[in-house]
């Protein structure tokens, strides 16, 4: 009964600490709108979007789609294996980017199905969220799966012209794809829409 109550005190308060963050996010998404002008919250206004993410995250309204619909420029098998064989002397390992299966080419093929002239994927933000997602997923390689496939979701985003924003910086940080990376290969099988979502939703709103 003794251990029982405690755990129950332990929770309680964890949950305290959960509800705590949520509030913070949600006054510093109100405080960034209102004061987006004043110069005081310039290093707050830096942060926007992640705390924008992290509340929508949290109120799983994340985008489901992406932004950019044309038409898509598939890298072949052979660019995804020239980029996976340029990483091979950066890493002390001799089994790195060696393929255990034929999963890895399911994985490249996958996001260009559809059904008659629909694409299962029709943006290329889902496209490419999708192609992480599976590289990561499938542990195709002996070593390097991580590595590998955010080196394949950057070559698919650069060969379709859209790895940097209209002013020229990457839509992405290697910081964000690193966390997503990580993100992606901690989560569970039935969170999969969720961490997708979250792909596609960076890649829109560092677009804008």
């Amino acid at each position: 009964m003794q251990g029982y109550a405690i755990n129950e005190k332990r929770l309680a308060q964890k949950q305290q600490e959960v509800q705590t963050l949520k509030d913070g996010i949600r006054i510093l998404s109100r405080a960034i709108e209102q004061k987006a002008d004043d110069q005081n919250l310039d290093w707050l206004n830096h942060f926007a979007k992640g705390l924008e993410l992290l509340d929508d995250y949290d109120h799983e309204n994340l985008d489901k789609k992406g932004l950019t619909k044309k038409k898509t420029n598939y890298p072949g098998l052979a660019d995804y294996q020239s980029v996976i064989s340029s990483m091979r002397s950066e890493f002390e390992s001799g089994v790195f980017g060696i393929e255990k299966d034929g999963s890895f080419e399911s994985a490249v093929s996958q996001i260009g199905k559809g059904f008659d002239e629909e694409d299962f994927y029709p943006t290329l933000e889902e496209k490419a969220a999708t192609l992480l997602y599976l590289i990561i997923k499938n542990h195709s390689f002996v070593d390097g799966n991580k590595r590998i496939a955010a080196a394949c979701f950057l070559l698919f985003l650069k060969q379709n012209n859209i790895l940097h924003n209209s002013e020229g910086i990457p839509i992405i940080s290697n910081d964000a794809l690193a966390s997503l990376t990580l993100f992606i290969a901690s989560s569970k099988p039935e969170e999969m829409d969720a961490v997708k979502k979250l792909v596609i939703s960076v890649l829109n709103r560092n677009r804008e």
